[in-house]
């Protein structure tokens, strides 16, 4: 089990240290904890991640969508290849992704193509609280949307993972 902070120790820490803690919340995108770090002290954590998803939504569309493309592609690539990083790699095994059958593997490559082919980035859902079935359902759904509905789609199931991995390193 990894060591978890209380918000005072969060709020103790230095920029480059609350960085360190902080800015894996977000996949590779730790200027949302640089530019959040200013904001101490936090009251606590349902307080931090609204400060860190603030930072995000004031940030203008270029940087949101950098932060959307540096989230993997689920069952892509980097996963078959054992490169996600830890948090993704735990997040993608709770929804049973680690076990797929290589028709199911196919059927995910193909969903991820459709979906980037239309909106440019690639498709992302709160792994820890969907399973498989409930995953393909959401790439049927969301492929009907336009890129004006799926980017703050996007947005809102990176805020659901954020706040996981915060509860993952807070205790409050």
């Amino acid at each position: 089990m990894a060591v978890k902070f209380s918000i005072n120790k969060i709020n103790g820490l230095g920029q480059s240290e609350f960085v360190r803690v902080i800015g894996p919340v977000f996949e590779h995108s730790p200027w949302i904890a640089e530019q959040t770090y200013v904001q101490q002290p936090f009251a606590g954590l349902g307080n931090l991640h609204h400060a860190l998803c603030e930072t995000v939504k004031g940030s203008g569309e270029e940087k949101q969508l950098a932060l959307i493309r540096a989230h993997p592609d689920l069952v892509g690539k980097l996963a078959l290849a054992g490169k996600l990083t830890r948090e993704s790699t735990n997040e993608q095994a709770s929804a049973g992704l680690d076990k797929l059958s290589p028709e199911e593997i196919s059927l995910f490559e193909n969903q991820n193509a459709a979906y980037k082919n239309k909106f440019g980035f690639p498709f992302i859902i709160c792994a820890r609280l969907n399973k498989k079935e409930a995953i393909l359902q959401g790439f049927e759904s969301r492929l009907k949307h336009s890129r004006e509905q799926e980017i703050p789609a996007a947005l809102s199931e990176i805020f659901k993972i954020a706040e996981l991995r915060l509860r993952d390193l807070i205790f409050d």
